[in-house]
């Protein structure tokens, strides 16, 4: 407590350099980490009501997200194909 009182009444704030605008709270990298976070805890419950309310086993909650992430993937992939074909198939 005393260090801390002293950092601000001796104003060695003033020394230490600012945090880069990249790493700010309003930066795409940090929405985008935030981003991260919420779909993990978004996985998280959904793992947890798979298991705990539906009873499945976790064996089967992983093929579940394991089959969502495989059609997902189809899913971008045409999606990416048909964007980027250029009319020619």
């Amino acid at each position: 407590k005393a260090a801390f009182i002293n950092f601000i009444s001796d104003e060695e704030w003033k020394s230490i350099e600012p945090v880069s605008s990249w790493f700010g709270p309003s930066s795409f990298l940090m929405s985008s980490m935030s981003a991260l976070f919420k779909l993990s805890m978004w996985i998280r419950h959904g793992h947890g009501y798979l298991t705990e309310n539906l009873g499945i086993p976790v064996w089967g909650s992983y093929a579940v997200f394991g089959l969502a992430t495989l059609f997902l993937g189809m899913v971008l992939g045409l999606v990416s194909a048909v964007l980027g074909a250029d009319g020619d198939f």
